[in-house]
């Protein structure tokens, strides 16, 4: 009971102050916009450490942070190898050739009406199929190696990738375009002058989509066949052995990996599209 009370107790105060801190001035400050979701954070992991430990709750449903951080420090070089066999080899490859593909192949169905008319239909019908429909038809393709599962990452990021690029090249107006033309500019340096540079905001869109569907699919292709190692294969173990608080140390390594790779692209994207309204200030 003595965790409980002090879980709840810990939580209110994190709570106050970050209101606190949300209704003054400093909250638009720098170290504000650190502080609060971060206090947000531990709050929630002491408040789930004293539920578990304050009402008893067996580890089989439910483990308490702590025992998930034990397992994540001993566990240390499976989740690595775990980490380098999903994320490396199977999402971020995956996440590579499909999004180059995609962009590429948006260049084409901009110059080509019939491609617009035609692939763009075919890519929404592509993207609205289940991941666990297409999953295990390509495990049987490609294997049970991280091919595979890199051939499932392409399919579920390059038609969010093209759909989002082709829009973005559509995102000039005529009066820039007429201003192009009176330069005497060709397609090409239209292209790469004007038309690529305001479509960037939506690249960038479909690419931070790709980075979170990316991981999903890697993970999920998996559960269809993988080597003896791979989160998806962890996950689906040591969950079969009631080991939960490996399969939540798995859940840790690919929430750090996909946030990470996130942030990287965002990162990239605040240095490339400064000029836009949304990276300013």
């Amino acid at each position: 009971m003595i965790w409980l009370v002090g879980a709840v107790a810990f939580w209110a105060l994190a709570v106050l102050v970050n209101v606190k801190i949300a209704g003054s001035a400093a909250h638009k400050q720098r170290w504000a916009r650190i502080v609060v979701p971060a206090l947000f954070g531990i709050a929630v992991m002491v408040l789930w450490e004293g539920l578990v430990r304050g009402l008893n709750v067996s580890p089989i449903i439910l483990p308490p942070p702590s025992a998930i951080w034990e397992r994540f420090v001993a566990s240390g070089p499976v989740l690595w190898k775990d980490f380098v066999q999903t994320a490396v080899k199977g999402a971020l490859s995956g996440y590579l050739i499909g999004c180059g593909a995609a962009f590429g192949i948006a260049i084409l169905v901009d110059r080509s009406g019939f491609l617009q008319r035609g692939l763009l239909p075919i890519g929404n019908f592509v993207a609205a199929l289940p991941i666990v429909g297409i999953a295990p038809i390509l495990v049987k393709w490609y294997g049970f190696g991280w091919e595979s599962k890199s051939a499932v990452v392409v399919v579920m990021v390059f038609f969010p990738m093209l759909i989002n690029t082709v829009m973005g090249l559509r995102e000039t107006d005529t009066m820039q375009r007429d201003l192009m033309r009176t330069y005497a500019a060709g397609y090409w340096q239209s292209l790469f002058k004007l038309r690529l540079p305001a479509a960037m905001p939506f690249v960038f869109n479909g690419l931070k989509i790709a980075t979170t569907l990316a991981l999903i699919g890697a993970i999920v292709a998996e559960y269809f066949g993988s080597p003896i190692y791979g989160m998806g294969f962890r996950i689906q173990s040591e969950a079969g052995r009631l080991s939960m608080d490996m399969v939540w140390a798995e859940i840790a390594v690919a929430a750090l990996a996909g946030s990470a790779f996130y942030g990287i692209v965002t990162l990239i994207e605040k240095g490339v599209t400064f000029w836009h309204p949304s990276q300013r200030g």
